[in-house]
């Protein structure tokens, strides 16, 4: 077992590690494209890149798009997303709630690292119940260069004083777990989400875990 010895510090990545948001990125993202004119993408295309920043999205998706269009995109995503919320609420993940009341009041410090907007992390994180147990959030429009840049993580531990040893990455995608070695913490892959056990592995995650409860037991074994 990997040693998780001193951790203090859990950031978790929020959609497809905290939220089960795959459903309502997907849908909207698609619903943009149309309204913008843009060529059809499938659920797999729109869901691969889930967890970059909405004008990375576009890009990786459309690299000949003409530059001037992407923050008309990012908006038109943007107003559709708070639209569907009202008819399709995202909820957390199985034992996500339960498992970060049970690390909080272990004396863990939960804070979240995502690449979407902040007050769409505030919004969503007191919809699905765990904004109780969080106690700092970063938004892609908190920072300068996004995952799998690892700033997010290194403005987590300055505002939270804690050192990079102290603190463990905890995400379903390539880019949170490189934010997080980049950052020089542990990092913790979910099979759960929107990567691959294999994209996680060759991320060089140090460890991975098929369900939220697994999290203890790594923690609560050293």
């Amino acid at each position: 077992m990997d040693n998780m010895t001193g951790i203090r510090l859990i950031i978790f990545d929020f959609d497809g590690t905290l939220g089960d948001t795959r459903r309502n990125i997907v849908m909207t993202m698609q619903m943009a494209i149309k309204e913008m004119g843009l060529p059809y993408r499938s659920e797999e295309a729109c869901a691969a890149t889930i967890g970059l920043p909405l004008a990375g999205c576009f890009k990786a998706m459309f690299p000949d798009i003409d530059e001037a269009l992407i923050p008309r995109c990012a908006a038109t995503y943007r107003r559709l997303f708070n639209e569907n919320l009202q008819n399709f609420k995202p909820e957390a993940f199985p034992a996500v709630v339960e498992t970060l009341a049970a690390l909080k009041a272990q004396g863990f410090t939960l804070s979240i690292a995502s690449s979407r907007s902040h007050n769409s992390l505030v919004e969503l994180s007191q919809n699905m119940g765990i904004a109780t147990y969080i106690s700092y959030l970063i938004g892609a429009d908190d920072v300068k260069q996004a995952k799998p840049h690892p700033e997010p993580v290194l403005n987590t531990l300055g505002a939270l004083h804690f050192d990079a040893s102290e603190a463990l990455v905890v995400g379903d995608m390539a880019v949170d777990i490189l934010m997080g070695a980049r950052a020089g913490t542990k990092t913790c892959g979910v099979t759960w989400g929107n990567g691959t056990q294999s994209e996680l592995e060759q991320a060089g995650a140090d460890i991975i875990i098929d369900s939220m409860q697994a999290l203890i037991t790594h923690l609560s074994a050293q």
